[in-house]
């Protein structure tokens, strides 16, 4: 009678051990982000995000809304755990407040604004709505210091850390942290590619 229940604590051991990848990488909240990454494909960020502005068009965000591989690297460094759950809420937050930024600059008739920023906006907003189903907040547990710290600054509407960016740097930055922070998504396409490398996007095929 031993084994068998040795044998059954294992299984659920490893059942409970891989159920935040099988969450993480949910059928329908993968299929929601595959909808938000071809959005952010490189022919249509170039067309919306850098044809339709002009040269040298810039628009001031905070520094924190500049979210880049590296920040995603100096957090995950810190000696503070930062856990995966973190930098996802980050990345939605960051993601949709740069894009309400650009839309607000936007006139009412402008291209970009009716033929792709509003639709980009509505379907990360649909990917939120998925993701906080798969993914319930711990209201209890106190978030790491560098991620309340970014919390607190892009909250706070007397914050005076401003940076001029162009509006297609801004989803340049959106896509890539995307791949690497949602890779349980992605890498059953691309073999183990490793999204979160910055010399990767340098060097190779993922330029764009």
């Amino acid at each position: 009678m031993l084994k068998p229940k040795c044998r059954l604590l294992r299984v659920l051991l490893g059942f409970i051990c891989v159920l935040p990848v099988c969450i993480s990488a949910a059928p329908d909240l993968c299929a929601s982000l595959k909808t938000v990454r071809d959005s952010l494909n490189i022919t249509l960020r170039r067309r919306y995000m850098k044809t339709n502005f002009p040269i040298n068009y810039t628009i001031q965000v905070h520094y924190e809304e500049v979210f880049r591989l590296r920040n995603i690297s100096r957090l995950r460094n810190e000696e503070q755990p930062v856990e995966l759950s973190d930098l996802q809420d980050l990345w939605l937050l960051v993601s949709q407040e740069g894009i309400k930024k650009i839309l607000r600059m936007l006139p009412e008739r402008h291209p970009t604004r009716r033929q792709y920023l509003s639709n980009l906006e509505n379907l990360i907003r649909n990917f939120q709505v998925l993701y906080n189903q798969h993914n319930p907040r711990d209201e209890e547990r106190e978030l790491p210091e560098s991620i309340q710290h970014i919390w607190d600054h892009l909250r706070d509407p007397y914050y005076k850390g401003w940076k001029s960016v162009t509006p297609k740097f801004l989803l340049d930055n959106c896509y890539r942290t995307m791949l690497c922070l949602f890779k349980d998504c992605f890498s059953t396409e691309d073999g183990n590619y490793d999204y979160c490398e910055v010399l990767n996007w340098r060097k190779g095929k993922k330029t764009t």
